[in-house]
């Protein structure tokens, strides 16, 4: 955590907020009629939410962004309901149910607001989260890297990799699974046999890393499971000067991929997920998927070889990783790794990265 002064801001509003419920009216005797009123309670209580958003942003690394932003909206419903109710005992004072309504709709507004350079900016660093630990305890062992296994129903190459590197460390750089989603009930054989794999080689003193691509959804919940688990632009180990991110997120100019990425992975929609039955989840899962073999795929036919190298440029002291575009390229201190396809795995070792023999 850092940055703790921040909070001042949203004490600040909240603090200002309830001065004002404690007025018979407004100062200056305003008097604002319907429906600036709801206006009103619209804008102060927007400006509660935006100012915890920043608040948090700066102060926690391990929040997903959808838990932040329920959190955070949770946190204004009650106080609003709080002050509204505050108001009956307040002389003069009007207090309605629309004027709650209006409390939390600005809340809701000004966190989509707040979203909006997920769209077009590279600085996304607040749009992403890890756990854990960005430090190996023994960095002298090899780091397998597996990015883009895709497995299905079987881990294709795993257990024969395992068995010939005992002694390594391993990273997956996203898209594990055809689609894996963080929800009870919509684990499948094949994600079980994979965790119980993590725990195995963490029991063994072995450092499991898991870094969320385009086909994860809602894993935070298994962040005890990994020594790191993470998601978005900003993966690391520093002491290693090695620097990663799954990929999808190099085009800023793919406006429709981050529309989908930002509204799949919302609060709204892990609701949605956590209330469907375990069947429904399940069929929610396969279209997912095959809304993923489309979704971004003119992008992905050609490597963004500009995103790639200013990527890459801004991890200057480091080497730079990717996933996600299946192919093998290399841009100054950029690699993109190959498909994991049929184990196909790549390892990080003596600073540097070459296909696992």
């Amino acid at each position: 955590m850092k940055q703790k002064g921040i909070w001042i801001l949203p004490l600040a509003v909240a603090a200002t907020i309830i001065w004002l419920s404690h007025q018979p009216s407004l100062p200056m005797a305003v008097s604002l009629p319907p429906p600036l009123d709801k206006l009103a309670h619209f804008v102060a209580f927007g400006v509660l939410a935006a100012s915890m958003e920043l608040a948090m942003r700066s102060t926690y690394h391990d929040l997903p962004v959808y838990r932040r932003h329920l959190l955070v909206f949770l946190c204004v419903a009650i106080f609003g309901a709080m002050d509204e109710w505050h108001q009956y005992f307040v002389p003069g004072r009007a207090h309605e149910f629309l004027d709650w309504v209006a409390d939390s709709a600005g809340a809701v507004f000004c966190l989509g607001l707040m979203s909006l350079p997920f769209f077009w900016s590279r600085r996304l660093v607040s749009f992403g989260w890890w756990r854990g630990s960005r430090e190996r305890p023994d960095p002298s062992r090899p780091l397998i890297l597996v990015a883009d296994a895709h497995w299905c129903e079987e881990l294709t190459g795993l257990r024969e990799a395992t068995n010939a590197h005992p002694e390594a460390d391993w990273l997956f750089l996203g898209d594990v699974f055809d689609v894996w989603v963080g929800v009870p009930g919509m684990q499948t054989e094949a994600q079980r046999s994979f965790l119980w794999w993590v725990e195995e080689r963490r029991a063994a003193g072995r450092w499991v890393g898991l870094w969320m691509g385009n086909r994860e959804y809602f894993l935070d919940s298994l962040g005890p499971r990994f020594s790191l688990l993470g998601e978005g632009i900003e993966g690391s180990l520093p002491s290693e000067n090695l620097a990663w991110e799954h990929g999808d997120l190099l085009n800023t100019r793919d406006h429709q991929y981050r529309f989908w990425c930002l509204i799949s992975r919302s609060g709204f929609v892990w609701l949605l997920v956590r209330m469907l039955p375990g069947r429904m989840a399940s069929v929610l899962a396969a279209r997912l998927e095959r809304g993923m073999r489309t979704t971004n795929r003119a992008y992905k036919l050609a490597f963004p070889r500009e995103a790639f190298q200013a990527a890459a440029a801004h991890h200057d002291q480091a080497l730079f990783l990717t996933g996600h575009f299946h192919t093998y390229e290399v841009e100054g201190n950029g690699i993109s790794l190959p498909w994991a396809h049929e184990g196909a795995f790549m390892v990080w070792q003596h600073g540097r990265v070459e296909p696992l023999r």
